[in-house]
C-alpha cells in the first residue's frame, strides 16, 4: 500500500502540478489512514489488502475520525481518499472504488474571527516602535498581509523578486497553484522597502522574509509572531495571522468594496468563498438599506 501512495503521491506531483502544501495535506490524510489499516485485523499494508476496503471499512474509519477531528476535516480527508481510490481504479489496480458512495459530512458554518480597525491598527502601530531588523521584519509582514489579504502559506513562500516596488504590487502563487497580482498599499509598501534595505542588496531569488537562521520564515514561525504581538499590544490572542486576511476582506467590503473584487484580491475560486469568509457589518448593511430601498432613501 505505501508503493501505490507513493506513485499517486507522484501523480499529483508531476502531472497535476500541486502545490507543496496541497502534496503534504494528501500525503497526511494518507498516512493517517495507513495507520488505520495497520491497526485494522483484517487488513495489512500489502496491496492485495486493497481487497478488503469496502464501503463499511470506511465508515469505521470515518467514524473514528469523529472523535478528534471537525466535520470540514473529515470531509477534506475523504475527499483525499476518493481521489486516491479513482487514481487505483483509473490505473486499473482496482474495479470500483470504495469512497464513492459515501457521503460528504456537511460543513460547519462560522463566522471568521476578525480585529477591528481600531485593534488592526494598534496591532500595526506598535509594531513601529523600533529599528532593528527582526522588528522591520515583523512590521513588514502584518502589514503585508493585511494590506494585500494573504495567506500564511502564500506570505511564506514569497521571494524577493515576488514584490515590484514600481509597480506597488506582489505576484502570489495561491491554491492549486495558481498565480494572481495583488496591489500593496504605501503604508506595506514603505515597511518591505525599509526591511529589504535592512538586508542590503538581496537578490531577487532569495527568500522575502528570513528567520534568525537566515532560512525561509515558516508559516508556524509566523503564527508564534502574531500571538506574540498580540500580546504585547494587549489584543485579544485567538486572533491569527489569517484573521488580518478576514479583516482585510471585511474591512474593504465595509468601505464599499465590491464583492466580486474582494473574491479576486483573495484569490478565491467561487463567490460563496468569499462570502463565507467575509463578516458583513450591520452599519454596512444599513447603509446599503439606506440607499435602496425606495421608502428609506434620504433625502
Amino acid at each position: 500500500m505505501q508503493r501505490l501512495v507513493a506513485a499517486f503521491l507522484q501523480h499529483l506531483d508531476v502531472e497535476r502540478n500541486l502545490s507543496p502544501r496541497t502534496l503534504d495535506a494528501y500525503s497526511r490524510d494518507l498516512q493517517q489512514f495507513l495507520d488505520f489499516l495497520r491497526q485494522e485485523p483484517s487488513c495489512s499494508e500489502e496491496p492485495e489488502s486493497l481487497k478488503r476496503i469496502d464501503t463499511r471499512l470506511l465508515r469505521r474509519y470515518l467514524a473514528r475520525l469523529h472523535h478528534k477531528n471537525s466535520r470540514t476535516s473529515i470531509g477534506r480527508k475523504l475527499s483525499t481518499l476518493r481521489t486516491f481510490f479513482r487514481y487505483l481504479v483509473r490505473q486499473g489496480i482496482l474495479e470500483t472504488s470504495p469512497a464513492d458512495t459515501l457521503a460528504t459530512p456537511r460543513p460547519e458554518k462560522y463566522l471568521p474571527k476578525t480585529l477591528s480597525v481600531d485593534e488592526v491598527t494598534h496591532l500595526l502601530n506598535q509594531l513601529c516602535t523600533g529599528q532593528n531588523r527582526h522588528l522591520l521584519r515583523d512590521q513588514a509582514i502584518f502589514e503585508l498581509i493585511y494590506s494585500s489579504g494573504l495567506r500564511v502559506g502564500e506570505l511564506t513562500t514569497l521571494n524577493v523578486g515576488s514584490v515590484d516596488l514600481v509597480q506597488q504590487q506582489v505576484r502570489v502563487i495561491g491554491k492549486g497553484n495558481k498565480e494572481r497580482l495583488v496591489p500593496i498599499g504605501r503604508t506595506a509598501l514603505r515597511a518591505v522597502q525599509d526591511y529589504l534595505d535592512s538586508r542590503g542588496q538581496p537578490a531577487a531569488d532569495e527568500p522575502l522574509f528570513l528567520n534568525a537562521r537566515n532560512g525561509r520564515l515558516t508559516s508556524r514561525s509566523v503564527q508564534r509572531l502574531m500571538k506574540k504581538h498580540l500580546l504585547q499590544a494587549n489584543l485579544r490572542t485567538d486572533a491569527s495571522p489569517h484573521s488580518l486576511r478576514h479583516s482585510f476582506a471585511t474591512h474593504l467590503l465595509d468601505g464599499g468594496a465590491d464583492l466580486r473584487a474582494i473574491q479576486e484580491l483573495l484569490g478565491h475560486a467561487s463567490l460563496s468563498t468569499t462570502q463565507r469568509y467575509t463578516q458583513v457589518s450591520l452599519s454596512h448593511l444599513t447603509a446599503i438599506y439606506d440607499d435602496a430601498h425606495p421608502r428609506s432613501r434620504k433625502k
